[in-house]
């Protein structure tokens, strides 16, 4: 019986030991959590950008097939060189057909400059001179039978019969005269306009197939690098389809910063930066400043004591060239320099 109690006042004696040293480690834990929450300062945030680059769609106003692509993806290119070759049997038949009216409006120009036919003048002249030749003749004729009328020898019916026939053949003589005139002048003005605004339509539209023309052979706007390739060669494509992208060499970073953050950040300055990829740190300068709006705002956590703060979009460029920088790339901001 002794030996029970002895064993129950050992086994106490553990638990209390036991519940001591839990109690101990918990008060030394939370000791250690409020010196660090009172002693302990908060690190500085890290803003996190990101590099960024323009990109431009290569397209073409001409629709047809690929018939050749001359560069292929990740390949860099200078302003002009050839990328593409699209071939359109469409185009070159619409080109063949405004060649032809444009000769025919030319032809039809020369035409009209080159004025009436000398056969033609030829004959109105001879017709107006017969007409001269019989109105002259009933002309004497008249003065005859005038004279015989006032002596008495002819009636007035005769006299009046050959003053008829010589004004007929005056008329006819003034009409073979305007016809010999309206032959030796050529066409009216009138009719030279038309002709030469023909010929000005006409090639119009010759000029308007060769700019389409201009788009069978693709060129770079710009330096840069082609990163997308649209379609294979063979394929169809249409007006204005992207056949390929270009990315251009002017990169940047863009960062999203809290305006509490903003204080020594202003256009022109130069921020201190660190690209984890190239393990380099660099510098950038501020080109653009912009709030993002309120969908982009930091909301306060406190009910009093804090406000809600919004967000700023910064684009900064490196002041000097980076090899090997491409869009996607963490940039880390540093801080400015003074």
């Amino acid at each position: 019986m002794n030996n029970l109690n002895n064993d129950s006042t050992e086994v106490t004696k553990k638990d209390r030991m036991l519940i001591f040293t839990i109690i101990v480690i918990i008060l030394l834990v939370a000791a250690l959590a409020v010196t660090g929450f009172l002693f302990i300062k908060q690190g500085p945030d890290t803003i996190q950008g990101q590099a960024d680059a323009s990109e431009v769609r290569i397209s073409g106003k001409m629709p047809g097939r690929v018939a050749k692509i001359f560069v292929e993806e990740g390949q860099h290119v200078k302003a002009g060189d050839t990328l593409a070759h699209i071939h359109s049997t469409l185009v070159e038949a619409r080109m063949n057909q405004a060649k032809a009216m444009e000769d025919v409006a030319a032809a039809t120009n020369r035409k009209v400059d080159a004025g009436t036919r000398t056969q033609i003048i030829s004959a109105a002249r001879d017709l107006w001179t017969q007409a001269q030749a019989a109105s002259g003749i009933t002309e004497k004729t008249y003065r005859r039978v005038e004279n015989l009328y006032a002596k008495g020898v002819v009636s007035e019916q005769k006299r009046d019969e050959a003053k008829a026939a010589y004004e007929a053949a005056k008329a006819a003589e003034n009409a073979a005269k305007s016809q010999y005139e309206l032959a030796k002048s050529g066409a009216q003005k009138e009719d030279k306009e038309a002709a030469s605004a023909m010929v000005t339509a006409a090639r119009g539209s010759v000029e308007e197939v060769n700019a389409i023309l201009e788009d069978q052979y693709l060129v770079a706007p710009c330096d840069g690098e082609i990163i997308i390739v649209y379609p294979a060669v063979s394929e169809l494509v249409a007006t204005g389809a992207p056949i390929m992208t270009l990315q251009k060499s002017d990169h940047w970073a863009t960062f999203n910063v809290r305006e509490n953050l903003l204080k020594d950040i202003k256009l022109g300055s130069t921020l201190k930066v660190y690209i984890p990829a190239l393990d380099m740190h660099t510098t950038m300068k501020v080109y653009y400043i912009k709030d993002l709006g309120t969908y982009a705002n930091w909301q306060a956590t406190k009910s009093t004591g804090d406000y809600d703060a919004r967000t700023f979009q910064i684009k900064a460029r490196p002041e000097k060239g980076i090899d090997n920088f491409h869009p996607g790339m963490s940039v880390i901001y540093e801080g400015v320099e003074k």
